[in-house]
Formats: structure tokens, sequence, C-alpha cells
């Protein structure tokens, strides 16, 4: 069974940096599609970021160029790199899994994923 945990989480001042890692579990992390996406209190989760499994990526607007996806095929897993974090960074943040027959999905679409993590806080403070 697939299974996701995201690690790295914490609490970081504002222009500071974090990572956030996600391992899988169950299966090959390079037969999916691979996403983050962040929910704060009261308000609809949203996508990141996105890698498929031909290295294609794609970000949400608002973290583009501070962000980075990737996926660390020997480890099994993939991080978000996070720099200069703002406090609207804050939430809770998922990682997701989307396994297709072409492995091509770059979805923001949180509808689109099949398996994610137990999520990790991430609270950047001014």
């Amino acid at each position: 069974q697939v299974q996701l945990a995201e690690s790295g989480g914490g609490a970081v001042q504002s222009g500071g940096s974090l990572t956030l890692s996600c391992a899988l579990s169950g299966d090959t992390v390079t037969r999916y599609s691979l996403g983050w996406f962040r929910q704060a209190p009261g308000k609809e989760r949203e996508g990141i970021a996105t890698i498929n499994v031909r290295d294609v990526i794609v970000y949400r607007d608002d973290v583009r160029g501070r962000f980075t996806i990737s996926r660390d095929n020997a480890k099994n897993a993939m991080s978000l790199q996070m720099n200069s974090l703002k406090p609207e960074d804050t939430a809770m943040y998922y990682c997701a899994a989307a396994r297709t027959p072409e492995g091509l999905l770059v979805s923001l679409i949180a509808d689109e994923y099949t398996y994610w993590g137990q999520g990790t806080q991430v609270t950047v403070s001014s």
C-alpha cells in the first residue's frame, strides 16, 4: 500500500528558509506525479508545486522563484525547498502522489491526487 510521510516543518522567521521532505513507501516514487499542497486554518487547500515522471514542474504563481520541488529517486522521496518565507506561507503542508498510466500529470488540483501524507506544520513569524 502506498503511503506518504512529510517531515521538516517548523517555525521560521520571515525571510528564512525551510526544507520539507516526503518519503513514499509501498511503491517506486518514479512512477508517480508528485505534488505539494498547503492549507491554512479556515482556508481551502491550495496546490504549491508538482513534478511528474518526466521532471516537468509547475509552480503556483506566488511561490515561483522562492520554492523548489525536487524528487530524490535514491531515497524514494521528494522535497520542497522554501526560501524567502513570508507569514502568508504559514499553513499545514501536505505531499501527495498520483499514478496514471502515462505518469504525465502536472496538476495543482488536489482532486487529481490519490495518496496523501499526514501533513507537517510550517509557521512563519514576522
